[in-house]
């Protein structure tokens, strides 16, 4: 039904709006451009009035109001079909916006994963660092300790050699003074034989010359008496010699002492070279391990860099994504205009 009031003015307003806006004044886009009011039947004849007095009644052919249904059917559906190319284009195209964004986070967790790997090859590179700094360390201690060990059994060694030429010294004038000792009464008893067998010769084959014999024996008596002081003096010089005898024997005891007193030392020295093998051992030790933490170094290093060569190609790759993200369309967005059946 019509509305109070619907004039051929306001049909002939309707239909130039819609003229003005590029749009074809049918009957149902002048009804929704009344605001849905009036009967299409008036609408239609208005139009038909309008029109043959803009002498357009030649050109254009009325349309029964069937066809006009069927029309407005076909651009119903045609904006449905529309709709749906448009929507179907719009789901593709997040789609490769969601594929894109998922491709650029899993690019942005490997590379943080990649730093996770660089930071943990740096503090296992600061601590092979440390670790190489501290064996330097202890290579210099066990080099600073073996040569203090090594002037030690040098100074033992010295003590020791030192110890046995004075004792092998000790032993030599042992033996001379007892071979003086001997060599001084085997002459004295000889010289007393000698004497005693002259002597008696003397006795027996010269009692003819008894005065002469007699003067002998004064003489040889005087001899004798030099004889006996000379042996007196030897005697006392052999008590002198078996003092110094005494006296070397004890400087022996003592020095069996001392002897005795070195036989720690000498299992000192004897720890201390197992000591120093140990500490060499040690050393060799150390330092294999060394070359095994300069080889970890270099792996460390080598792994390094490839970690930051993939790191940087990474960084490229999703730079590269990125950019392309960047130069990709922005999708359509739906603007089509209700009234307008083809969307």
């Amino acid at each position: 039904m019509a509305r109070g009031g619907l004039y051929k003015t306001d049909i002939q307003k309707a239909r130039a709006s819609l003229l003005a806006q590029g749009k074809h004044p049918s009957v149902d886009a002048v009804r929704v451009a009344l605001g849905n009011t009036g009967s299409k039947t008036t609408i239609h004849r208005y139009l038909k009035e309008i029109e043959a007095e803009e002498g357009h009644v030649g050109d254009k052919v009325a349309i029964s109001d069937a066809l006009q249904d069927l029309v407005g059917r076909l651009a119903q559906q045609l904006h449905a079909e529309a709709e749906a190319l448009v929507a179907e284009g719009k789901a593709k195209a997040d789609a490769i916006v969601r594929d894109r964004d998922d491709a650029l986070a899993q690019r942005t967790h490997e590379l943080d994963g990649l730093r996770g790997q660089l930071q943990t090859a740096e503090h296992a590179l600061a601590s092979e660092k440390a670790a190489h700094a501290a064996a330097q360390q202890a290579l210099r201690t066990a080099e600073v300790t073996r040569s203090q060990l090594d002037e030690r059994i040098a100074g033992l060694d010295a003590r020791i050699a030192a110890q046995d030429a004075h004792a092998a010294s000790l032993e030599r004038k042992h033996d001379q003074a007892r071979e003086a000792l001997e060599h001084f009464r085997t002459a004295t008893r000889e010289q007393r034989d000698q004497e005693l067998r002259r002597h008696e010769h003397q006795v027996q084959g010269l009692q003819a010359e008894l005065r002469v014999a007699q003067q002998t024996i004064g003489t040889k008596n005087h001899e004798l008496l030099q004889v006996n002081r000379d042996a007196v003096r030897l005697t006392e010089q052999a008590g002198q010699l078996g003092k110094e005898l005494q006296a070397a024997r004890a400087s022996e005891r003592e020095q069996r002492e001392a002897h005795a007193a070195l036989l720690p030392v000498r299992e000192e020295l004897l720890a201390l070279r197992t000591k120093w093998a140990l500490d060499a051992q040690s050393l060799a030790n150390t330092v294999d391990e060394l070359a095994a933490c300069r080889s970890e170094l270099i792996r460390e290093r080598q792994a390094r860099s490839a970690a930051e060569r993939t790191a940087v190609a990474l960084q490229a790759r999703a730079e590269a994504t990125e950019q392309l993200l960047a130069r990709w369309p922005a999708p359509p967005h739906d603007s089509a205009d209700p009234s307008d059946p083809l969307g």
